[in-house]
Order: structure tokens, then sequence, then C-alpha cells
């Protein structure tokens, strides 16, 4: 008999999910569109399906031990998923209940939002195994964050701690898909990258950019990367401000947690040196002098593809 975990990310387009075994190696995967009619019990019948269906293609005979679950402003401590923008659960959404009602003979079920989930799947599989310090930064149409604290992850009084890509870095600035203005994530992340590249081509009237004739929706972190190797000076200064910005707020970060290291995971940092070397120096340049050369910038040594399965499997893992 072995014993497996099940990890579920839960996207606002599809949910991905996967049988993990005890050497973090994922076993089966599958993904189901998320629901779009705010109809979660019948959405989590179907997921429930689903992974049972995975878990019958398992020659060993197993148990599913745990069941991780990595959603968008998911409330560990409740269980719940909580008023989700990018979700069309409405309200508070009783998760882990409903899960555990299709899931009846699982030991565990667990859920946290999804930076969280990455966090912990870095510290059990990837480059933080040792470390019990440390935070995780997810950049996708977003920016994540997961603050791991003497080992455990920082969840504060509500659940809802470590919110990193909602500081203000810029006073009345971008509008922020939470309502408020100018918050780290409207600048540092592959969506925010793309609303600078637009607002420099505006500003600098740049028509012979290689960026020039894409629209907003079609452009992404990509074509900034491929743009700025060919020696694009606007694609250049969009990694240059995101790497100022982004070292700032990972100095706040330092003064208030004193991390080992931060660990970068996303799109834009397939960029490599070309953002990270930037950020450290930014980061450098903003810390107090005994909290310098002390803190290391990383990518995630998790693989693209596993990470949020993985990461959410971690939360459930004895």
């Amino acid at each position: 008999m072995i014993n497996l975990t099940v990890g579920v990310d839960i996207g606002g387009t599809n949910s991905k999910y996967g049988i993990v075994d005890s050497h973090g190696k994922i076993l089966q995967r599958g993904s189901i569109p998320t629901a779009k009619d705010g109809n979660v019990k019948s959405y989590i019948k179907s997921l429930a399906s689903e992974i049972k269906s995975l878990q019958s293609n398992i020659k060993e005979e197993n148990t599913i031990t745990g069941i991780g679950i990595g959603a968008p402003n998911a409330n560990f401590y409740k269980g719940t998923i909580e008023d989700a923008p990018n979700l069309s659960f409405n309200g508070t959404v009783p998760f882990v209940e409903l899960m555990k009602n299709e899931f009846k003979e699982v030991e565990k079920v667990a859920i946290t939002n999804d930076a969280n989930a990455a966090a912990m799947g870095e510290m059990m599989y990837g480059g933080a195994k040792g470390m019990k310090n440390f935070i995780m930064i997810t950049l996708g149409t977003g920016l994540g964050s997961g603050f791991v604290i003497n080992g455990e992850l920082l969840y504060g009084a509500d659940g809802f701690a470590g919110e990193l890509g909602h500081i203000t870095v810029v006073p009345e600035g971008r509008m922020c898909g939470c309502g408020q203005l100018g918050h780290l994530e409207n600048y540092c992340s592959a969506t925010g990258m793309v609303r600078t590249a637009h607002e420099l081509l505006a500003h600098h009237n740049a028509s012979d950019s290689l960026l020039a004739n894409k629209p907003f929706s079609k452009l992404t972190s990509k074509d900034i990367y491929q743009a700025a190797l060919d020696g694009d000076e606007v694609a250049q200064q969009v990694f240059e401000l995101t790497a100022d910005i982004l070292g700032q707020a990972l100095a706040s970060a330092v003064h208030i947690a004193s991390p080992e290291a931060f660990f970068l995971f996303g799109g834009p940092i397939a960029a490599g040196n070309m953002i990270i070397k930037p950020v450290i120096e930014s980061m450098e340049n903003s810390l107090m002098n005994h909290f310098r050369n002390k803190v290391k910038v990383l990518p995630s040594k998790l693989k693209m593809g596993d990470a949020a399965i993985l990461g959410a499997s971690a939360l459930v893992v004895k």
C-alpha cells in the first residue's frame, strides 16, 4: 500500500490537479474548466470525480491521505475561499467542507492561497529545503507572496497575512484589481510589465520600437523579454523599471521579516539575470547597512508545470 496526496490548483480559467507520491513525483495529472456559473457544488463533484478516476489509473494499491488546494483568496484557518475576484463563486465558499463530503475517507483536506502553496512546494521539493525563513514571490497576472517564518507559513490573525503584492509603491498610481491605487503587483507582475511597456511607448512616441505594433491585449512579458534581447530600448527600460521597483519592495520585506532568501517564480523570471541581477542591485541599494549582502534572491527550483500541484499537495504531507 502506498500513501499518496493530491494537489489542486484553482485558477480563474482552469483547475489543475495531480496525484503525488512521497518523493514529490506527480503520478497522474489532469485539468477541468473552473466553474463559470458560480455553481460550486457541481464544480466540486466534477473535480472529485476526475481525481477518483485518476486514482483508479494507478496500478499499485494505494490510499489518498490528503488533498491540498491552492486558490485565490483562500483562508487556511477557515477552509474557505472568500470573495475571490477572478472566480465565479460568490461570497464565502466552505471549500474544504465540500471537498470532505466527497472524500470522507481522506484524513486531511487543506486550502491556502496559491502563493502560500508555492512556498510550501519550494520548502519541501525545491530550493528552500532546509531553510526556515524565506519569502516566495510568484509573478504572473498578479504578484503573490508566501512568507515562511521559523519554518511555518505566516497567516496572521485572519489567515490573509503576507500580501506583498498589495503594498503601495507608487502613491496615487495605477488602479489595482482590489480597488486601491499604486500596488506592487500593478508594476512588477507580467501584466504590470505590459502596462509599463505601453506607457513608455506612448511617452517616447516610440513608433520604431519592436513592441509598437503589439496591441495591449496581445503583448506578453515574453515578447518584452525577446525585444530586450534584440536591443529594443523600450523593452530594456521595462526591465530596468520593473527590477528597480521590485528590488525596493523586497528591501522593505527584508526590514520586516529578515529572510534568508527570496525565491522568484513565474513567467518573467525566465529572463534570468536580465531581471534578477538588477533586482538584487536595487534591493541592496535600498537596505539598511546591517542587512546588506545577507539575503539571496534566487529563481525557484520548481518546474513551471509542476509547481502549483506540488505546492498544494505539500500542504497535507505528514
